[in-house]
């Protein structure tokens, strides 16, 4: 059974499903699935284009919270625990949650535009402690963002969504790839400084 066919059949709650579980962690085609609904809404009209952005925006907002959840309860909990055999020492734990504190919105918000990051930055924010107030803004703002550009650029579209979609999809994956790329070196060789300003900002023990 192909996509369009599973949206055909079970409609609006299949996108926010789907979509709810990849924001957890869980490698699901969630976007894929967001712009198949969008395409046949748009070919068909049988399906209604703002339910289907909305239910995208409501099952991506609800999975990444899960996400985040999962991440703060059981996540943080065993980076304390056995962080330090892959090299996490409490240092480096406090300057993820310090890293997290000045840059996670913008992790969570573009985090949403990109593969890998859409499944992992809710967990990554538990993990790190992130303010929840911060997170969900950061969250909302993402999903209504993500899912209202490419449902209505696949409902306007149709199936040529894709040669708009796919070169900009390539390039924001080089783009955070390169990026990464600077951020890990730059940490690397800033790390002390970096410890010592996380201290500053979190003292006393983690959290």
């Amino acid at each position: 059974m192909t996509l369009s066919e599973v949206v055909v059949r079970h409609g609006y709650w299949v996108v926010a499903a789907a979509i709810g579980v990849e924001s957890m962690g869980i490698p699901v085609p969630g976007e894929t699935m967001l712009v198949a609904a969008a395409i046949y809404a748009g070919a068909t009209h049988k399906l209604d284009i703002g339910t289907v952005i909305a239910a995208a925006i409501a099952g991506a907002i609800i999975g990444d919270g899960l996400g985040f959840l999962i991440g703060r309860r059981f996540g943080h909990r065993l980076l304390l625990r056995y962080g330090s055999r892959i090299g996490m020492t409490p240092a480096r734990i406090k300057l993820g949650q310090y890293l997290f504190l000045r840059f996670g919105g913008t992790v969570v918000f573009f985090g949403r535009f990109i593969a890998l990051l859409r499944a992992l930055a809710a967990l990554l924010a538990g993990i790190n402690c992130m303010p929840w107030p911060r997170f969900l803004l950061f969250n909302a703002a993402g999903a209504v963002v993500w899912a209202g550009s490419y449902g209505m650029l696949a409902y306007l579209f149709g199936e040529k969504v894709e040669a708009v979609t796919r070169p900009v999809g390539i390039a924001v994956i080089v783009g955070a790839v390169i990026s990464s790329v600077f951020v890990m070196r730059f940490l690397k060789h800033h790390e002390t400084q970096l410890e010592a300003e996380a201290e500053r900002a979190l003292p006393g023990p983690l959290r």
